[in-house]
């Protein structure tokens, strides 16, 4: 019981800051529950279950200030979701040391991704090309490459339900960056994008009896909270000032993750 408090502190301070980035923190939750113990299998399952209470409380917050757009999250939401569920079924195809070597791939590239200059809102562009076709958000007319936005989209989810992520860090920067839409619309739609990506990829965990109750439902509760506070938090604070400090605790993160696939296979 005393382990599950002390996760449920550390999941709960994660769950307010990642949200308040579009991030969702799925990383640090697997992080936290393999640290603790978990095997990798049940720390991606019960991560990714958490993960979608939590971005759900954020949407809510999100959708009743208009931060989201549901173009946006029907069409790349779909794509990811889809992925994931793909990415979370054959995650058994690797072992439990591979799966944590590649998340802490995948940490290290999200801080990467999250340190790129992110240009101000451009007021809306229209861009009539092969491959690109035109969104309207909130007034303003946006051209969303497909020829970036689709491989990425697809590797995104396929990676993030494997090892247990969000894929929140490149999805926030593929909104911003490739179509063009402000900060905060990109951190609102980015919840409801993870939310579908978080339950996609724990139905592909859940198939394969990896799901654990009786700790991802208490976390459950504690990562709703969480979302929600985060998610007002968010809409009081400029994101692009968190960036540099969460690519740097993403990079943390990956550190011990990688000590921590050492040391569980005794290699170190």
């Amino acid at each position: 019981m005393t382990n599950l408090s002390f996760v449920s502190i550390l999941i709960f301070i994660v769950a307010v800051s990642m949200t308040m980035v579009g991030k969702g923190g799925g990383n640090f939750y697997v992080v936290i529950l393999a640290m603790a113990g978990t095997p990798m299998y049940q720390a991606a399952a019960t991560g990714q279950f958490i993960l979608f209470a939590a971005s759900i409380a954020a949407m809510i917050i999100f959708q009743k200030n208009k931060s989201v757009s549901w173009t946006l999250a029907f069409f790349i939401g779909g794509i990811t979701a889809v992925s994931a569920l793909v990415g979370g079924y054959f995650s058994h195809m690797f072992t439990g040391f591979a799966l944590k070597l590649i998340f802490a791939f995948m940490l290290f590239a999200a801080g990467a991704v999250m340190l790129i200059p992110v240009k101000k809102d451009p007021g809306g562009i229209s861009k009539k090309q092969f491959g690109t076709i035109e969104v309207t958000i909130a007034g303003q007319t946006y051209g969303i490459n497909l020829w970036i936005v689709l491989p990425v989209t697809l590797l995104t989810g396929f990676g993030s339900g494997m090892v247990g992520v969000s894929g929140g860090s490149f999805l926030v920067p593929l909104m911003v960056l490739a179509c063009g839409i402000p900060m905060h619309m990109a951190v609102g739609t980015a919840s409801t994008l993870i939310a579908a990506t978080a339950l996609m990829g724990f139905f592909g965990h859940a198939v394969q009896g990896d799901f654990d109750p009786a700790w991802a439902v208490p976390l459950a509760f504690i990562t709703i909270a969480g979302g929600a506070i985060g998610g007002k938090f968010a809409l009081k604070t400029k994101p692009p000032y968190l960036k540099k400090l969460f690519a740097y605790t993403n990079w943390l993160a990956a550190i011990f993750m990688v000590i921590n696939a050492f040391k569980m296979s005794k290699i170190l």
